[in-house]
Formats: C-alpha cells, structure tokens, sequence
C-alpha cells in the first residue's frame, strides 16, 4: 500500500475520533449511564427502608384498629368480674335510694364503686320482695353480668343512660355463664327478686326514676 492509500484510510479513523461532537456524545451517553446505575441504586436503597419501616410500624397499625372477626366473636367477659379477684363473704349493706318504675316502687342498694359491683348479691341469702340492687357503670358499654357464688334467684333490666329499660334477664343461682347485653349502650343494671318485674308488669320500654329525679340527673350530673 503506498502512502497515498494510507493516509486515505487512516484520515477518517482519525477524524472519527477527534471529532468534539462524537466526544461531546460518548460522555453524555456515559454520565447518563452512571446517573442511572445511582437512581437504581437509590430506589433499591429506598424501597428496602420503607419495607423495614411497613414491618416495624404493623403492630402500631394493627393495635390502633379494630380486632380482628376471630378475636371479636370470643366470648364475652362478664362486666362485674375482674380477674383474680375472688370474694369469700357477702358485702355490709349498701347505700339506698328510692327507685320508680312506673307507678311500681323499689328500695334499691347503689353498687357505684369496683368492689361493690364486683361483688353484687354475691353470697347473699335472702331479698325482700320490693327490695333490690342498682349498679351504676362507668360508663354505656355492652353489660355482661353472671351469677357467680349468688344464691337467690334473680332477674335484671339492662338500663340505658336514660334510664329506659332495653332488656329483661332471669337469672339461675350460681350460673357462671354471661348474660351478654344486646344493646352496648348500657349505663345501669338493676338486679331484683326472680320475677318481680313480670310481677310488678314492668316492661322493656319503662323508665326508672329516683327520689331525686331522672337517672341522669341523678347520677351523670355529680360526675
């Protein structure tokens, strides 16, 4: 090859390689592959911090919300026991107040405190016929009550914050098993004598007044 034919075919390999907008190019082309390795980089990096943070922050989310169908549908725990909590004797006698259910009067003992509704007609023998025990909740939730160590056969009203009678209950001497309200919106239960208020044609639907007038009256207002 003489130096003609070389210098014709070298001369373009040379101005390929020389030319500044080919060069301008390959960097460009080149930056823009780094920049996207480091974006990969970066969302691989940020995806596995919000996984960890998901995995760490679950039980947070999931105690915060309600329970799961499994856990709701456990039986219920009744309302006047606490657990390890066990009574061998009955209580003195409470505190009473007049009550009305209708035209129908009742001596009633106030069971307001922990220990007083815990403990109830427990180990109690006897009960008059007009006489009974009002149990003032903290506060409107889905009453449960049973019968543990109570001897007397007895029935209860489920009472809203109005004082309205929702349900009516009779109850077996030392039946463990819980008498579930239907309603949550229960503030007040009032235990009787088994049968008093088929007796007395008390009624779902009647409201029950103090000596001192309604029940919220009676008792939210001195909270």
């Amino acid at each position: 090859m003489n130096p003609a034919d070389v210098a014709q075919v070298s001369k373009p390999a040379v101005s390929r390689v020389s030319n500044p907008r080919a060069l301008q190019s390959v960097t460009a082309r080149s930056k823009l592959a780094r920049r996207g390795e480091m974006l990969q980089h970066w969302v691989a990096a940020h995806r596995l911090l919000i996984n960890t943070l998901l995995i760490a922050l679950a039980p947070a989310w999931y105690g915060c919300d309600k329970p799961p169908t499994q856990a709701a549908s456990a039986p219920a725990q009744p309302t006047n026991v606490a657990p390890g909590f066990s009574l061998t004797n009955a209580q003195p006698k409470l505190t009473t107040m007049k009550l009305w259910l209708g035209s129908q009067e009742l001596t009633a003992e106030l069971a307001m405190t922990l220990p007083q509704i815990m403990t109830g007609m427990m180990f109690r023998k006897e009960m008059a016929e007009n006489e009974g025990m009002l149990f003032v909740l903290a506060r409107p939730h889905r009453a449960s009550f049973y019968m543990r160590n109570t001897l007397i056969p007895l029935s209860c009203a489920y009472i809203d914050p109005q004082g309205t009678i929702l349900e009516l209950h009779d109850m077996k001497p030392r039946d463990e098993s819980p008498i579930e309200a239907a309603s949550d919106n229960i503030q007040y239960v009032l235990e009787v004598k088994q049968g008093w208020f088929e007796r007395n044609k008390v009624a779902t639907g009647a409201v029950v007044r103090t000596e001192f007038g309604s029940m919220p009256e009676t008792f939210l207002r001195r909270r």
